[in-house]
């Protein structure tokens, strides 16, 4: 085909994908994307694999005139759609990189949309992986978990981008995209937070890359390729040579029909559909992928899809970033050289990472070997570059202004969506509790995206937006303490009583080195074991294992809290460790409860 012309060529095209999270009205995930389905007639809704994700698509478009306004308009539009449905429902929209409100215990298979790809998908890749998946994260604080399936791609709700290319092109336009990858990714992350912790800008980054990675432990001089990559180098001449690597070094993991031969289609003067390397790449994530398809018209046509670009704040903020990769493609593809000349793919590749981690506060390497922050680059060089390529592309002037305005003082005030959530955060400080801090800052995303200002211009968000305290003390998971003093069983009991006088603390759970819990010592068990003969009797240290109690009640984290307060009264006990998987995860004590008195009293008679 591509020695033939069968390939469109010569046409400009851009699309997008909105995908978003389904939130309640305590802005917790709302698992209601199939029932919201069956409400929208509109087939450019659709599924994502989570049933708190949907995804939209807008028709594609020609590049050239108001089609970045009309894109935005359509957006809007089709969001309004999925608002007036889902509402009925008791949930709603919002856009964000990945949920603040999501928990671990929001990742399970009965979440998953029933749809046998999912399913397909989910068992193909854990099975190549063979353990658990495991995330490691580390920011500002440090994220460790392991979990049991493919769900922790949920986590992630993005804003991709698609740019038709013709195939006599595409090796310049794809290397030109990953080099302006890191810099775009840079003014428009949003993704700074996951289960409570601050980690990387964007840390749909990290979590894609490791929530769908199928490698096992190898020998250390093995090497084996993540099926999500920046890539390994430049493109030297044809599209082919992506195919070709992704099928030389990726199982196929999904299977389907074909119900063509692309060869009779060809000789019938049809384009075929190649369904089967369609499937197959969508199962390798490259962060700039490269996609054949047929269009209505019925011909075939190459694109660019850009996946880092995170979902929101705004679709406002969503179109200027699409505009501002579009016009830095459009203008170094006009200049005519060669990028690979200009800087190395090391570089390239290093550049994403570091704006991933760090968003504006990146410091970027450019061409020649020049290296900037990431705003002076942005603001200083790139918009006025990305402006040339938008004019050529006889982008209105109009949007040109709107779009790279709004990137402009986005990033000329650094206030990117992750450093909103991030100053938000800080500006709460202490106020409440965690649980209510992340509702706070998902019901000011829902309440400012509502009015549609860009994140720029966004007030901070505050604890009272959370609406009631009452739906943050449902479950134990959205209170335990996680923050463990604990001991093993052969520790001195003189350890266990300084823990709890230097922290001010009554228990003490007892675990063994794979912290599976194994007993608990109270401060009263303590005082009577300490008070008793046998503890007078003794000579040397005494172990832990003399003092701890094992006949333990304990609870899982989705625990409803008026069920724990009934296991407390029933057994007489001050405290439940909070326990899933065999591991110790949490504590919950008396003192948690009437905390939670206090808070829940003064609300209500303040009220």
């Amino acid at each position: 085909m591509l020695n033939a012309g069968s390939i469109e060529t010569g046409i400009r095209r851009i699309g997008v994908e909105q995908e978003m999270f389904l939130v309640d009205e305590m802005f917790r995930p709302a698992p209601v994307a199939v029932e919201a389905l069956e409400l929208i007639s509109d087939p450019r809704v659709t599924s994502e694999i989570g049933r708190f994700n949907l995804e939209c698509n807008v028709d594609p478009l020609l590049f050239g005139g108001d089609c970045l306004s009309r894109m935005e308009g359509e957006l809007v539009s089709l969001l309004d759609t999925v608002h007036e449905s889902t509402s009925t429902l008791g949930a709603r929209p919002v856009l964000t990189g990945i949920l603040p409100t999501l928990r671990k215990s929001d990742l399970t298979i009965d979440n998953m949309v029933p749809a046998e790809r999912y399913y397909a998908l989910n068992n193909a890749l854990t099975r190549l992986r063979g353990g658990p998946y495991v995330l490691a994260i580390k920011g500002t604080d440090e994220l460790r978990l392991t979990h049991d399936s493919v769900m922790l791609e949920s986590c992630n709700a993005s804003f991709q981008v698609h740019f038709q290319v013709g195939p006599e092109e595409f090796a310049r336009m794809y290397n030109i995209a990953l080099a302006v990858t890191a810099p775009v990714l840079a003014a428009a992350v949003n993704s700074p937070l996951m289960l409570g912790r601050r980690l990387w800008h964007e840390t749909r980054i990290a979590v894609f890359q490791q929530s769908v990675d199928t490698r096992q432990t190898m020998p250390q001089v093995r090497e084996v390729a993540p099926r999500v990559s920046f890539g390994r180098d430049w493109v030297r001449d044809s599209v082919l040579e992506i195919f070709q690597e992704d099928i030389s070094r990726f199982k196929v993991i999904l299977g389907s029909e074909i119900g063509e031969d692309p060869f009779a289609a060809l000789d019938a003067g049809r384009a075929p559909s190649l369904k089967a390397l369609q499937l197959f790449n969508s199962t390798v994530y490259r962060w700039n992928r490269a996609c054949y398809g047929v269009g209505p018209d019925g011909a075939a046509h190459l694109r660019i899809e850009n996946r880092v670009l995170p979902a929101g704040p705004t679709v406002l903020d969503e179109i200027s970033n699409a505009a501002f990769w579009f016009g830095l493609v459009s203008a170094l593809v006009n200049e005519g050289s060669d990028i690979r000349d200009a800087i190395s793919f090391d570089a390239v590749r290093t550049n994403f990472v570091a704006a991933a981690r760090h968003g504006l506060d990146a410091h970027l390497e450019w061409m020649n070997g020049e290296t900037y922050t990431a705003q002076d680059l942005i603001c200083n060089h790139l918009i006025p570059l990305a402006e040339t390529g938008l004019e050529a592309g006889g982008i209105d002037r109009a949007d040109i202004d709107r779009y790279l305005g709004t990137i402009r003082e986005r990033v000329k005030l650094r206030r990117t969506g992750a450093r909103w959530m991030l100053g938000s955060l800080a500006e709460m400080g202490q106020e409440g509790t965690l649980e209510e801090r992340m509702a706070a800052l998902v019901a000011a995303t829902v309440d400012r995206q509502a009015d549609g200002r860009p994140v720029h211009e966004w007030e901070a968000a505050r604890i009272t937006e959370g609406g009631s305290l009452k739906s943050s003390y449902i479950r134990i998971e959205q209170y335990m303490v996680t923050d463990l003093r604990t001991v093993n069983d052969d520790e001195p009991i003189e350890l266990v009583a300084n823990l709890m006088d230097w922290n001010h603390i009554h228990h003490i759970p007892v675990e063994d080195n794979e912290h599976r819990l194994v007993g608990l010592v109270s401060h009263r068990s303590l005082l009577r074991f300490l008070a008793s003969d046998e503890a007078r009797r003794t000579d040397g240290p005494i172990p832990v294992s003399r003092v701890m109690s094992v006949d333990l009640i304990t609870v899982g984290p989705d625990t409803g809290t008026l069920d724990a307060i009934d296991l407390m009264r029933k057994h007489g006990i001050s405290c439940l460790p909070v326990v899933q998987d065999d591991r110790l995860i949490g504590l919950v004590t008396e003192h948690d409860f009437m905390r939670i008195a206090r808070v829940l009293l003064e609300e209500m008679l303040s009220g």
